[in-house]
C-alpha cells in the first residue's frame, strides 16, 4: 500500500531551520503533480520559499492548512496514485502522524552537520551532502556563508556528492583572508579540494564567488568539470560599490536592511532574523578587517579590479551564466555577449540572490550542464 503513497513534508532549508509556517497551497486536490513542481508557499523565520517535490502524483490530500506552523519533517499532504483508496491514504496518514516525531532544539543530524579542513593554516567549514560522481562546489559570495545554498544544496545532492564552504572572512571560517583578492580566495578554493583529495569538480559560484571560481578554471583547468556562473563578478567593471560599502558600514538594523534589501526582487523576504544574523556575523572578531580588506582588493573605489571576460572563451569545459534581470549588485548585461562558449541564462523579474528566489529553475539549469 505504501509504495503508491508519497508524503510530502515539511522541508529543511539550512541548518538551524526547526520549523516552518505555511502560507499557502500552490496546488488544489486532485492535481497532477510532476517531479520539481511547486506545491506550496512556507515561510521560515529566514526566509520564505516554496515546497519543491521530487516524486510525481497526485495531489490526493492537504494535511497542513495556510497559516499551520509545522516542525521539519511533518506531513504536509500526500501524494497518490488514482486508483489508491481513500481508506489507504487515512491509514497511511495515521501511521504517519502516530510515528513521527519533532527534532529536537538541540539536534544536529548527520544530515546537516558541518565539518571543517585545514587549508594552509586556515579553518574553512563546509557542508557535504549527497555522495558518488564528480561532486559540485558551492562558492558564495561577499559577505555570504554557506547557507546562501540553502534551496540549492540538498537538490543538488541528488545524484552526487555537493560541497558548500564558507570563504575565508566568512561563515565558521578563519577570518585571515591574506591580501583579499580573487586570486588569494581561488587558492583557498584550490586547496580545499586537495585537502579533501577532490582531483576534479563542477564549479558554482555566486557574485564574488563566481570570480573565485571562473578563476580556478582559468588557471587550473584540469581540476574543473564545469562552471556556473550566478550573477557573477570578473565580467565587467560595474558593480554597486555603495552596497558592499553599506554591508561594510552598517552597525545598526534600521542601516543595514536597506542594503540587504538590493539583493532580493522581493524585498519581503528581508526578515529581521535575516538581518539579526548578518549584524551577529558582522561583529565577530576580524570580520570588519576581513571585509574591508576583501574590497580593497576587489573593488576598490566601487568598481571591479579583476575582469576575466576576455579569457572565458579559452574554456573547454561546459559553462553557464546566469542572472536575474532585475540584479541591482551585478548588472545583468554583464551577462550578455559573451563567448559561445557560454550558455546565458536570464531569469526575468529576479534579483541578484537568483538562486534563493528561483532556486527550482536555477537547480535545473545546472543539472542540464553537468547532464
Amino acid at each position: 500500500m505504501s509504495e503508491s503513497i508519497r508524503a510530502i513534508c515539511m522541508p529543511k532549508w539550512g541548518l538551524s531551520m526547526k520549523e516552518g509556517t505555511v502560507a499557502g497551497w500552490l496546488m488544489d486536490e486532485g492535481d497532477e503533480i510532476s517531479s520539481g513542481d511547486e506545491v506550496m508557499d512556507v515561510d521560515t523565520e529566514k526566509i520564505s520559499s516554496a515546497v519543491e517535490v521530487s516524486e510525481s502524483g497526485i495531489l490526493r490530500r492537504q494535511i497542513a492548512s495556510e497559516g499551520d506552523t509545522l516542525s521539519v519533517g511533518d506531513l504536509l499532504g500526500v501524494l497518490a496514485d488514482e486508483d489508491t483508496s481513500d481508506a489507504d491514504i487515512d491509514t497511511f496518514v495515521a501511521e504517519f502522524q502516530a510515528n513521527y516525531v519533532p527534532p529536537a532544539d538541540d539536534e544536529e543530524d548527520g544530515s546537516t552537520a558541518t565539518e571543517t579542513v585545514d587549508v594552509d593554516g586556515r579553518t574553512i567549514r563546509y557542508l557535504l551532502r549527497g555522495e558518488d560522481g564528480v561532486p559540485i562546489i558551492l562558492v558564495h559570495g561577499f559577505g555570504g556563508d554557506l547557507n546562501n545554498w540553502l534551496f540549492n544544496h540538498e537538490a543538488l545532492a541528488a545524484n552526487r556528492a555537493v560541497y558548500a564552504l564558507d570563504l575565508p572572512g566568512h561563515g565558521a571560517s578563519s577570518k585571515d583572508v591574506g591580501e583579499g583578492g580573487v586570486a588569494a580566495l581561488a587558492a583557498v578554493v584550490n586547496g580545499f579540494m586537495a585537502a579533501l583529495n577532490i582531483s576534479k569538480a563542477h564549479l558554482v559560484g555566486h557574485s564574488l564567488g563566481g570570480a573565485v571560481s571562473l578563476s580556478v578554471a582559468l588557471n587550473n583547468a584540469d581540476k574543473v568539470a564545469s562552471l556556473t556562473l550566478i550573477g557573477s563578478a570578473g565580467l565587467g567593471t560595474e558593480i554597486d560599490g555603495d552596497y558592499l560599502q553599506g554591508f561594510i558600514g552598517a552597525e545598526r538594523r534600521k542601516d543595514l536592511k536597506p542594503h540587504v534589501e538590493k539583493l532580493f526582487s522581493d524585498p519581503a523576504l528581508v526578515t529581521r532574523q535575516l538581518i539579526n544574523d548578518l549584524l551577529a556575523f558582522k561583529r565577530i572578531d576580524g570580520v570588519q578587517a576581513a571585509l574591508e580588506t576583501i574590497m580593497a582588493a576587489f573593488a576598490p573605489g566601487g568598481n571591479q579590479a579583476l575582469v576575466m571576460r576576455d579569457r572565458i572563451g579559452d574554456i573547454a569545459v561546459p559553462v553557464m551564466a546566469i542572472w536575474g534581470s532585475g540584479d541591482r549588485i551585478v548588472p545583468a548585461s554583464h551577462g550578455e555577449g559573451l563567448p559561445g562558449n557560454v550558455r546565458t541564462k536570464i531569469i526575468a523579474g529576479q534579483g541578484h540572490m537568483v538562486q534563493m528566489e528561483a532556486a527550482s529553475d536555477v537547480n535545473q539549469l545546472i543539472d542540464e550542464l553537468i547532464g
